[in-house]
């Protein structure tokens, strides 16, 4: 028997979950190793392999934490390798998240509102090629417009460079990853140079929107709502799911906007018109839970605002997409089970709509989860810094970061010791794919025998 035979029967044979971690730790390796290599460092002397390593973790994690500035550190050659690692990384996210979830889905049936192809895609029969087919169209026709837009404000300025910068922060956007090539404006500036610019603000803006809102809420509306008009058939009704993505992204934005123009308004804010205020408001609100990019110096920010864009940070983005955090579902599911067990309900209710208690219990999971490891990797970065007198504070902001692949840091990573770096290329690695794989694990249901029925216990708690 071939090394191929094997190798192809052990692929066919391996759980879709063990799949997606080992593809992303295969994939992180190349990219630590080839990162390590003289050729894509500016010095041309090579970077240390834990370095390396933590930005390619970081890279296909889609997080924008970095131990460097990514275009004071990086060669030419550097900074396409990152830009490859960050779209493999987001592609390979949405692919196996969504097309394997909407696989297994249909395969089982409509047993509960999900997010199975059949019911997001209403009267469209898709299989999962076609699937991937439009998850790829998507992606490149919103990461093109997007960075023609941006080349509009680049192009001029840079000449022939600024197509480069345009296709990076594109890529970079739709991904949710962070980076940035800015540093030669502004080391670690992220795109402060261009706060209140509409022509890099708004494509950039549009980008982390559609990719944190999930392929299943875009292939959704667009079926449903704008291709039945093309095709002159009503529209349809969105999906459950879609429905409150959407209605929860539009409450966290406007308040994440409100919240941050009252609080940095005589702050980060001042010396800009009110547009410009607006529009700096409007962003940081979507970044802080989408890519991590900044318009603004959040070494600066008061503290209440810091400890607000915590709040939406580990929140983050939808399921199934570019995004991390804990998902805004998972809020919306917590937060009407605390209605329910408040107004005396032993059902949680949305909408006039039963959730089932394995949503609700996922739902815990996940939140306490992502605590667990905010704190774990949190007390780690203190205890290996305590000689630098690294605030709980920010400590907090660099795992919170880490965990829910944002990217924001209050500048602590570059100095970070290795111990922490490990701790937190763990974090990003269990953010992305840790959750993402208990995700997959749970939505296969395994229809064996029932178990056995245990005796109801009472305790008190509360």
């Amino acid at each position: 028997m071939g090394l191929g035979t094997v190798l192809s029967k052990k692929m066919r044979t391996t759980p879709p979950v063990r799949f997606v971690v080992i593809s992303f730790l295969i994939l992180i390796l190349i990219g630590g190793l080839v990162l390590a290599l003289p050729i894509c460092s500016r010095s041309g002397q090579g970077t240390r392999l834990p370095d390396a390593l933590f930005t390619s973790v970081s890279a296909v994690c889609v997080t924008g934490l970095s131990k460097f500035d990514t275009w004071v550190h990086w060669s030419a050659f550097g900074q396409v390798v990152i830009l490859l690692l960050i779209q493999l990384g987001g592609l390979g996210i949405i692919t196996f998240t969504t097309g394997f979830t909407l696989l297994f889905r249909q395969k089982l049936g409509l047993r509960e509102l999900s997010l199975a192809a059949r019911e997001n895609l209403q009267g469209e029969n898709l299989n999962v090629s076609q699937l991937l087919r439009m998850i790829l169209t998507v992606t490149f026709v919103a990461e093109g417009a997007g960075a023609l837009l941006m080349a509009l404000r680049f192009v001029p300025q840079f000449g022939p460079y600024g197509l480069w910068l345009a296709v990076f922060h594109a890529v970079s956007a739709y991904c949710n990853a962070g980076f940035d090539i800015m540093g030669f404006l502004q080391p670690y500036g992220s795109l402060i140079p261009y706060a209140g610019d509409p022509l890099v603000m708004v494509p950039t803006y549009a980008l982390m929107l559609v990719g944190g809102l999930g392929f299943v809420v875009i292939s959704d509306v667009y079926y449903n709502k704008i291709y039945r008009r093309i095709k002159g058939q009503k529209p349809s009704p969105l999906s459950f799911h879609s429905a409150v993505v959407l209605i929860s992204e539009l409450v966290l934005l406007a308040l994440g906007m409100l919240a941050f123009l009252s609080l940095e308004y005589d702050n980060t804010l001042r010396g800009m018109n009110w547009g410009d205020k607006i529009i700096t408001a409007w962003f940081q609100s979507n970044t802080v839970r989408t890519a991590g990019f900044t318009a603004v110096d959040v070494t600066q920010q008061r503290d209440v605002t810091t400890l607000f864009s915590l709040v939406l940070s580990f929140i983050g983005t939808a399921p199934c997409s570019t995004g991390g955090g804990i998902r805004t579902t998972t809020l919306v599911v917590l937060g009407a089970t605390v209605i329910s067990v408040l107004r005396g309900r032993e059902e949680t209710v949305i909408r006039h709509h039963m959730i089932s208690h394995t949503a609700v219990y996922r739902a815990l999971t996940i939140f306490i989860g992502n605590v667990v490891t905010v704190l774990v990797t949190a007390g780690v970065v203190l205890l290996c810094n305590s000689e630098k007198h690294v605030g709980a504070m920010v400590a907090l902001q660099e795992a919170v970061a880490a965990c829910s692949t944002i990217g924001i840091s209050p500048s602590l990573t570059p100095l970070l010791d290795d111990p922490s770096l490990i701790a937190l290329s763990i974090a990003m690695f269990i953010g992305r794919v840790g959750l993402v794989s208990f995700g997959l694990s749970v939505s296969v249901r395994h229809m064996g025998k029932p178990g056995c029925v245990m005796p109801e216990a009472r305790i008190i708690v509360g």
